[in-house]
């Protein structure tokens, strides 16, 4: 199979692309189990792009149960330097409205519980996440996005939590007073894994409510995030188009040598099995076993 240079992850109310032409669904399998579903296979004008409905067909996986290390995984294995996110969050700014769209910039981790990283298991790796969201790709969906004359923000600190359940008052307020600007439940671990797999992650994130702080405002509820999201569905669509676009002769990921200063383990004390396992990420930085 040809490599596949540009990953789509599909948050939710979004669970297909339908202009993938030449479209094949191919089922992966990964050291770290089952990604979440098929992945989508298929060509954008031309450009090969590969396509992941986050939480399945249907919508069947709760945030932290997602196993988001077979997902990226997965995208690796397809040859996938550029993942592009397509999620659903709140906003903590009045000047952020719902059917906004944001392209952020940092993440603040408020998860638990949830395996961050691909290593382990004898082997120790320290990434560097200065900069989760890739500034290059963050760059090209801000473009992307505008292209559609649709509403959208360059910047902005994302935090995530644990949900499933959304936050409380007094949650919300706290995150406001912390400088936070949206909030959502995914990125985390996504742009962890992403950084170590070397490859570039940013995120179209869609504002569907006010998350809870607003006092004029209806708290969020689902009903409320599905009527936005159906609304700017064809919005996400049309921006992913215009970013393959975009990407189509892009060089080799800025992030396609992340992990050269990050593993600290003496090569010669690696398990044989984490080096096997790991073997997609660690061969071109160890000597040959």
């Amino acid at each position: 199979m040809e490599k596949i240079r540009i990953g789509v992850i599909g948050g939710s109310g979004i669970y297909d692309l339908d202009a993938l032409q030449e479209r094949q669904k191919l089922q992966l399998q990964t050291p770290f189990g089952d990604p979440s579903d098929a992945y989508i296979i298929g060509k954008l004008d031309g450009v090969s792009v590969a396509f992941l409905a986050r939480h399945g067909q249907g919508h069947v996986i709760a945030p932290a149960a997602l196993n988001s290390r077979a997902n990226i995984w997965g995208f690796k294995q397809l040859g996938v330097e550029y993942l592009i996110s397509l999620s659903a969050c709140g906003s903590l700014r009045e000047d952020i409205h719902p059917g906004d769209i944001v392209i952020p910039d940092q993440i603040f981790d408020r998860t638990h519980g949830r395996p961050l990283t691909f290593f382990g298991d004898g082997i120790v790796v320290h990434i560097s996440l200065a900069e989760p969201f890739c500034p290059y790709l963050s760059g090209m969906l801000y473009q992307a996005v505008a292209a559609t004359g649709h509403r959208v923000h360059k910047g902005g600190n994302f935090v995530v939590i644990q949900g499933p359940r959304f936050s409380t008052k007094v949650e919300s307020k706290v995150f406001r007073q912390w400088g936070m600007d949206i909030i959502g439940m995914t990125a985390i671990p996504e742009a962890n894994l992403a950084r170590e797999a070397e490859m570039s992650y940013a995120a179209i994130a869609h504002v569907t409510d006010y998350d809870v702080w607003h006092e004029t405002e209806e708290p969020v509820t689902v009903e409320m995030v599905v009527q936005t999201l159906l609304r700017n569905a064809e919005v996400a669509k049309q921006a992913v188009i215009n970013a393959v676009a975009l990407l189509a002769d892009a060089p080799p990921s800025p992030q396609n040598d992340a992990l050269r200063d990050a593993i600290i383990t003496d090569p010669a004390h690696i398990p044989a099995a984490s080096r096997q396992k790991l073997a997609l990420l660690l061969n071109k930085y160890l000597p040959p076993a």
